[in-house]
Formats: C-alpha cells, sequence, structure tokens
C-alpha cells in the first residue's frame, strides 16, 4: 500500500486542501506563541521553523504521519545496527563512528567500537607522525603537503569541515599544507602539482572500495610525477614514503603498492556520504589535529543522543525532516536552497547536496514499488552574501517556490587580539547576522516587511513573499557544533527516508553510468565497437577522433 493511501497522509492532505492551501505567512506568523512551538534547540544549535508554512496543527499531523510511519522505532533499527541498509542488506552505523570509548555496541558478534577506536588510534600515530616532522619523503625531507585524492563523500565532507575549522588548525606542530584532487579530468591535480615540492608531498588515496576509477586514475598521474621527479628511488619506496590508502579494501590497497602500515580500514557498514567520522576523515584531522578531529566526533555524537532519546516534539532531526515532507509532498516544493551566512562554510552547500540526493533521489520503495509520490527536492545553494548578488532575484520574484535553510553563528572573532580589527570583523558579522534574519523575513512576508506595505509599489518591485523558511543558529561555530549540524542534517535524511519508505543507504543509481564509461573509454581508446551506439554517441566519438588526428 503507498503511503498516500495511509490515514495520516490523507489527513495531511485533507488539512492542507481545507486549511492551509490560502494562508500566508503573514497571517502565521502573528499566531500566539508561534516561536515557542516551532524552534528547538540541542547540540548548540537552535532550529526556528516558525517562518514554516504550517500551524500547531499541521505539526501535530506530521507527528502523526512519522508515529503511522513507526519513526522511533526506526532510530532504534539505526542505532541498534538493524539492517536498515536494505538493498545491501546491512546496517548504517555512522553513528558508532562517533561513539565514546566506553560504549558498546555487537553487531554479528563483532565489537563496533573497539573497531572504531583502533582505527582512530592509528589515525592518531599517522597524524602524530606527520605533525612530528617525523614523516619523510623518499629524499629524507619532512612532509610539507598532504594531497587526498578522493571523490564524492572521500572529498567533499574532508573538504567542507577543513575549510569551515581552518581557524582551529594547531599552531605548535610541524605545519602541513592540506589540499584536495577529486576531479577525473586531472585538472586540479595540473594545478596543484606545479606548486608543491615532490620531495615533501604525501597523498592519501582514499577510496571506499578502492575500485573508483576517478581517484585511482589521479593516483595513478600523481605517481608519475613522483617518479618524473624521484629518479633513482624504486616504485615501492616512493609509495612507502609518499601514499597513504583509505579503504574497506586491504588486499586492493595492499595490490596497488600501499605498505600496510600506511593503511586506515573503515567499514561496508559506512555509506562513503557518510564517513567523514572514520579514516576518510585523516585529512581533517592533519588539518586541524586529532585532538580537535575527537570534539568534532563529540559534537556529533551529542546530536545522535538528542536524537535517538528525544521525544519526537521536542527531536531537532524530526522536525526539521517532517518540515521537509511537509514542503515537498503537500506544498509541492521541490527545490530546497542552503544558505550559510558564513565565509567558512563555503562548501556546505555542495556536501549536503550529496548528503541528501544521493540518499534520497530514489523512485523505488524498501520492498520494490514505484512510488506515486515525490521524494528528494533538488538541494543546491551559496553563501548567503555571494547568493543574494546572484539567485535571491529568483527567491523573492520568481515564478517557482523554494524552500530555504538559513545557517548562522551567533558569535565570531572573539579570539582576535588587536582589538579594533576585532571590533571591525565583529561589526562585518553583524552585518551577516542582518543580512541572514532580514532576507528570511522578506521571504516569509513580502512587501508586508516595509512598514505600512508596498501596495504603491509598481509590479516589478512587489514582493509576494510567503517562501517558507527555517534558520539554524550556531552558538559558535566550533568542532562540536559543526560535528552537531552535520549530525543533524544526516538524521533529517534519515526522517525523511523513513517517512517516504527508501532505502537512504545505497546509490545504485551512480552504478550504471559508471559502467558505460568504462565501455565507452575502451571504444575511444581501441577505436573499435563505436558501431554499437546510438547515433549522438557515435557522432561525438567521431568528432574527438577527427579533431584528435588533425591535432
Amino acid at each position: 500500500m503507498s503511503i498516500r493511501e495511509t490515514r495520516a497522509w490523507q489527513a495531511l492532505e485533507t488539512h492542507y486542501h481545507q486549511e492551509m492551501k490560502d494562508v500566508h505567512l503573514r497571517e502565521l506568523i502573528n499566531e500566539e506563541g508561534r516561536f515557542d512551538i516551532f524552534a528547538q534547540r540541542a547540540a548548540g544549535i537552535m532550529l526556528d521553523m516558525s517562518k514554516q508554512r504550517m500551524r500547531p496543527s499541521t505539526l501535530d499531523g506530521l507527528m502523526a504521519l512519522a508515529e503511522e510511519r513507526n519513526m522511533s522505532g526506526a532510530i532504534e533499527q539505526l542505532f541498534s545496527g538493524g539492517q536498515v541498509n536494505v538493498t545491501e542488506g546491512r546496517p548504517a552505523l555512522h553513528t558508532a563512528l562517533r561513539l565514546p570509548e566506553s560504549s558498546e555496541l555487537h553487531v554479528n558478534e563483532q565489537d563496533v567500537v573497539s573497531d572504531v577506536h583502533a582505527t582512530l588510534g592509528r589515525m592518531e600515530v599517522l597524524v602524530s607522525r606527520v605533525h612530528a616532522g617525523q614523516w619523510r619523503g623518499a629524499t629524507g625531507k619532512p612532509i610539507t603537503d598532504v594531497i587526498n585524492l578522493g571523490v564524492g563523500g572521500s572529498d567533499l565532507g574532508p573538504l567542507m569541515v577543513s575549510q569551515s575549522l581552518d581557524a582551529f588548525a594547531p599552531d605548535d606542530v610541524h605545519h602541513v599544507n592540506v589540499h584536495f584532487a577529486s576531479t577525473i579530468d586531472g585538472s586540479q591535480l595540473a594545478d596543484l602539482l606545479p606548486d608543491v615540492n615532490p620531495e615533501t608531498t604525501l597523498f592519501i588515496l582514499s577510496s571506499k572500495s578502492f575500485g573508483t576509477i576517478d581517484t585511482l586514475s589521479n593516483a595513478e598521474t600523481a605517481m608519475e610525477w613522483l617518479k618524473f621527479w624521484l629518479k633513482g628511488c624504486s616504485e615501492g619506496f616512493i609509495k612507502h614514503q609518499h601514499f597513504i590508502g583509505v579503504s574497506t579494501k586491504p588486499e586492493k590497497m595492499s595490490e596497488w603498492g600501499i605498505h600496510a602500515d600506511n593503511q586506515l580500514l573503515f567499514w561496508d557498514w559506512v555509506g562513503g556520504r557518510y564517513s567523514l567520522w572514520s579514516g576518510i576523515g585523516l585529512p581533517i584531522a592533519l588539518h586541524i589535529g586529532m585532538d580537535n578531529f575527537r570534539r568534532l566526533l563529540a559534537g556529533a555524537h551529542e546530536m545522535d543522543e538528542h536524537f535517538r532519546t528525544a521525544p519526537l516534539k521536542e527531536n531537532l532531526p524530526v522536525l526539521f525532516g517532517l518540515a521537509g515532507i511537509w514542503n515537498v509532498n503537500f506544498l509541492n516544493i521541490r527545490s530546497l536552497a542552503v544558505l550559510p551566512y558564513d565565509g567558512r562554510l563555503k562548501h556546505m552547500p555542495g556536501y549536503f547536496q550529496q548528503l541528501e540526493m544521493e540518499s534520497n533521489g530514489k523512485s523505488v520503495t524498501s520492498d520494490n514499488q514505484p512510488v506515486d509520490y515525490s521524494t528528494c527536492p533538488v538541494i543546491w545553494g551559496e553563501i548567503g552574501p555571494n547568493g543574494q548578488h546572484a539567485f535571491y532575484q529568483l527567491l523573492h520574484q520568481g515564478t517557482q517556490p523554494v524552500a530555504c535553510d538559513f545557517i548562522v553563528p551567533i558569535e565570531r572573532y572573539d579570539y582576535i587580539e588587536d582589538e579594533g580589527l576585532r571590533r571591525d570583523l565583529k561589526a562585518q558579522h553583524r552585518l551577516s547576522l542582518s543580512n541572514c534574519f532580514a532576507q528570511s523575513r522578506v521571504l516569509m512576508l513580502g512587501d508586508d516587511a516595509v512598514e505600512g506595505g508596498n501596495a504603491d509599489a509598481p509590479p516589478y518591485k512587489r514582493y509576494r513573499g510567503n517562501q517558507p523558511s527555517s534558520t539554524l543558529l550556531i552558538e559558535q561555530l566550533t568542532p562540536e557544533t559543526l560535528g552537531a549540524l552535520i549530525a543533524l542534517y544526516e538524521h533529517k535524511v534519515f526522517v525523511q527516508g523513513t517517512i517516504w519508505d527508501v532505502d537512504s543507504f545505497d546509490q545504485w543509481g551512480v552504478e550504471l553510468g559508471k559502467e558505460i564509461a568504462n565501455a565507452t573509454e575502451e571504444i575511444i581508446r581501441t577505436g573499435k565497437g563505436v558501431e554499437s551506439l546510438d547515433t549522438s554517441s557515435r557522432h561525438l566519438i567521431e568528432t574527438v577522433w577527427q579533431q584528435t588526428r588533425e591535432h
């Protein structure tokens, strides 16, 4: 039976048509006690949903839907190691990656906590060697630069966290610069390699399967570059001194030539886009230090515990997820903009894009039935002040509705010693806060954001408002609060996947393209088999052949 046929879903449809369809946010925001009902706090984060197009009765209906979908039981399954990844028959235990060492969790008689902390201990050894200047390249010089070779979850998470927490890089260690290269065309490596020293550059080869062509292609290019400059050094010695591997496949790492001492393992029950908490987070630890990496884990664990134990009506991930269900399935809003008002979070929209769209961009239920309702919206975004000069025109006056997540820290720049500089930077942050609050207000109220309204303005200066948004206020951007924020979004994805009855932890939609790409590469390289392709693909390849022959 489709979830659209359930009692709670149909009650929400009736509620929408009879009570909410023509209600504007300008009416809702004035309801008594609204902020107290729609704002909740946990783990250093306040989630304000008072600008969402819903009433308390809407929330009651959504809670009934969550209970009908056995949300509490689903949460218990997630945390206890149940097979929530249905199509692959395995648990999704990213929450176990941030459990304290004193915790206990056994899955199939395996001590998961012990395994996790063994890997964290191994990470600490590797990070300590680099930060002590003891990790040396093939010619004996200390490592100065680390380049992470990964794609998807092996790139976006570590890149986003490293950028966000740059201010937490320790200053009492041997400094290393951490870089990221993910693109299959080699453009990032082409830009990076001329600016680093092959004698002092360490590569992290991060791949869950250790078979991702993007990452392995970059690794082979990096190896050729090292061999060219480190003449006289054997390939095995170069790989030993200049490569670390992070994967679930130790045998494949060894086959490629990565020494066992330089391998970090994680597990099949960690999805790639949920893996920054594992050995995949090594570049984060190298950039901000192992102590701060553990703080990141602690913040995520605090949000985990809130999600696991808080009543559904006070539960941030549940509330956040249900607001998205209301927007997508009842208000017909299929687009979500993630808008951080903090330049340190510039990679966050891209990270959440993968987290949500790869997790819930599904059209088949967990029992292999086609869905007859919308699932994941299109996720996009940009740093808020930059977006104001790019796409906010569409948000305010365009023809399609867009829901928005505004993200901003309350405090910044307290650590600046220069009093004048601290004062000026705090003033700039006050401008950022002002813009964040102003934009969400105008999206909500439209012309009524101006005292007396804007009724006399020509049509091209009018604002309709009624665009829903949530605001996430972070006390300060620290490893703990960033960990909690990421975990909040992870759990929101799970809540929505549970409602939609989709597997949030597989990603079969990316596999066929990889398979066809490998076959296509062979055709381009060998010149054989092009006649089997469709006319468009055939002519594209023939055009490439013609131009490359001419040059």
